[in-house]
């Protein structure tokens, strides 16, 4: 295998003076170094430019229910559409349907101009059962960039 190598190769090969030679790895640390750089600045002028584009802006909507504990039977309860910034949304569909506690069917409504619907519920606990949960969603309104991604707030309902 040595005789196919070049003679001075071979000569510093077989006296032994590659024993002691650690530059092959000189460079490497700084190399690395400015390939990092350079990628987080390219990566950061990219993400730069897809958070200006409008279409990917998004904002999470928040149901607001008040009150947000009712005792079961015919309550009146208003829901606010918020969005992330706390401002009512209009032309939010609210709908409100069972979780732990039980309700007769769906309750739907489209938030007005402040952002609010007020809904006739009808909560029943089930037997031995003090507490429930009624679960609160949001289809935001058509063409706007809004989202609901995340849990709302649920309606507690509290036997008294």
């Amino acid at each position: 295998m040595l005789d196919s190598l070049p003679a001075g190769l071979r000569n510093r090969l077989a006296l032994g003076q590659f024993a002691d030679d650690d530059r092959g790895i000189e460079g490497l640390p700084v190399r690395l170094v400015v390939a990092f750089v350079v990628g987080v600045a390219a990566l950061s002028v990219m993400l730069s430019m897809v958070n200006g584009v409008n279409t990917l802006a998004v904002s999470e909507l928040d149901a607001k229910p008040s009150p947000d504990v009712v005792e079961p039977g015919e309550q009146t309860v208003e829901v606010t559409a918020v969005d992330a910034d706390g401002d009512p949304v209009s032309g939010a569909t609210v709908v409100v349907k069972s979780g732990t506690a039980d309700l007769d069917g769906v309750a739907t409504a489209t938030t007005g101009d402040n952002g609010t619907v007020t809904l006739d519920l009808d909560p029943e606990l089930g037997p031995n059962q003090d507490e429930g949960t009624l679960a609160i969603s949001l289809k935001p309104p058509a063409g706007d960039q809004y989202v609901d991604r995340r849990e709302n707030t649920r309606l507690l309902v509290v036997r008294q």
